[in-house]
């Protein structure tokens, strides 16, 4: 079985003085995070939606999948952790709660506030876990990419070449990464980005699927600007 996995346990702290987490901001007359859900919800390919998040917002963010999804039985609201990874480690948590864990099973990850991520992106996820058994969407870096030890001097300059951006969806067969992720030290835990870095520390393969330039994380106000001309682009 696969699972989306939609992760809105951010509160937006980049965003300034927005009053709510910036993925129930609104672009479109519609919320960040809805815009994101449907991208999933419209997929044949999903058993259910997953949508961890901050325990004092999930009355409001079940209350958003009811009104713009009433009456729907394959998106699910859950309380996220503390960090991304326990967020993710709660998504799998609640899986295996349902008696639907095992060796097969599927989590296609994706950030709440990536609201442009495109089917064939997803499909491209699906074909490579299948393959491979973890994969990230990534795009090749365009800047010149500088390295730093101490953030005043420069140290090194990698071969752009060599370099991608880590977008998401980051998809996972779920026993494999949480076998890893149980298996880190606690100081290996506090040094964790994102999930794919955990099967990277144990030398576990990820393969790499091809993102959109426009696959945008919307994190500062000028993001949102960005998000509504690219929102009414696809719908023109």
């Amino acid at each position: 079985m696969i699972f989306a996995v939609v992760l809105a346990g951010g509160v937006g702290s980049r965003m300034g003085n927005a009053e709510k987490p910036k993925q129930f901001l609104t672009i479109g007359g519609k919320p960040v995070l809805i815009h994101t859900i449907e991208r999933f919800f419209v997929h044949p390919g999903f058993e259910k939606v997953i949508v961890p998040c901050v325990k004092e917002w999930k009355a409001y963010t079940s209350n958003l999948v009811e009104k713009y999804f009433p009456g729907q039985d394959r998106i699910v609201v859950i309380e996220g952790g503390s960090t991304r990874n326990e967020t993710i480690m709660n998504a799998i948590d609640y899986i295996d709660q349902a008696g639907q864990l095992n060796e097969e099973t599927i989590i296609v990850t994706h950030d709440s506030v990536r609201p442009f991520v495109t089917s064939r992106m997803i499909d491209d996820n699906i074909e490579a876990v299948k393959k491979y058994g973890a994969c990230n969407t990534v795009t090749p870096a365009t800047d010149t990419i500088v390295e730093s030890q101490d953030g005043k001097v420069i140290s090194n300059i990698p071969d752009r070449r060599q370099m991608f951006q880590g977008q998401t969806p980051q998809s996972f067969r779920a026993v494999t990464l949480k076998k890893a992720y149980e298996s880190l030290t606690e100081e290996e835990k506090e040094i964790l980005t994102d999930a794919c870095k955990i099967l990277v520390m144990k030398q576990v393969p990820v393969a790499m699927v091809l993102g959109e330039v426009y696959n945008i994380k919307i994190t500062y106000p000028y993001d949102m600007r960005v998000a509504e001309s690219l929102l009414k682009m696809t719908l023109e």
